[in-house]
């Protein structure tokens, strides 16, 4: 689990990296007008104007410290994330978890898991609905875990495997459904 959380660590700084390097290569108004659109869409997506037939595709930019959030509809409320493809569930705040009438006892923290902070304990949850910009996934499993133990929520992988494909391109994270 150590190595995992290693190679996530690793992922994520490189992809920031890449992320800033990307947006370097962009030209000043492209990359203005793109976000000025990403604006106009959502806080934090945008809808690609041209996905294939019978999809829903989604773009998020990368923010200054070239990480990807997501403001999500999650159960009939909003919730933010950030992308953390190197997690392997969604990770909630025991405050969010909350907001969505999610309220574990302390006898459910069962789940071992390791953050960059160490191990923690969390407890298992079921989510309903999830949208992100029309990109929809039903009935996935997450994890909650204490707001001291876990800052942001995460939007790990089993949101993201449910989708056809996720990829980064062009300084932006794609989910496409």
């Amino acid at each position: 689990m150590r190595t995992i959380l290693i190679a996530a660590v690793i992922l994520g700084v490189s992809g920031s990296y890449m992320a800033k390097l990307a947006d370097k290569m962009t030209s000043g108004d492209k990359l203005a007008k793109t976000e000025s659109q990403a604006r106009a869409m959502n806080a934090y997506a945008s809808i690609d104007p041209e996905p294939p037939a019978g999809s829903r595709r989604v773009s998020l930019p990368a923010d200054s410290r070239g990480h990807f959030r997501a403001d999500a509809r999650v159960d009939g409320r909003n919730i933010d994330f950030m992308v953390d493809t190197g997690a392997s569930a969604i990770a909630l705040t025991e405050r969010d978890a909350a907001s969505l009438g999610i309220r574990p006892y302390p006898s459910d923290y069962t789940v071992k898991v390791t953050t960059a902070n160490g191990p923690a304990k969390a407890a298992r949850a079921r989510i309903n609905r999830i949208d992100i910009g029309g990109v929809v996934v039903r009935d996935v499993d997450a994890l909650v875990m204490p707001d001291s133990e876990l800052g942001q929520n995460l939007l790990g992988m089993t949101f993201l495997s449910r989708l056809k494909r996720f990829e980064y391109s062009g300084g932006r994270l794609v989910l496409e459904q």
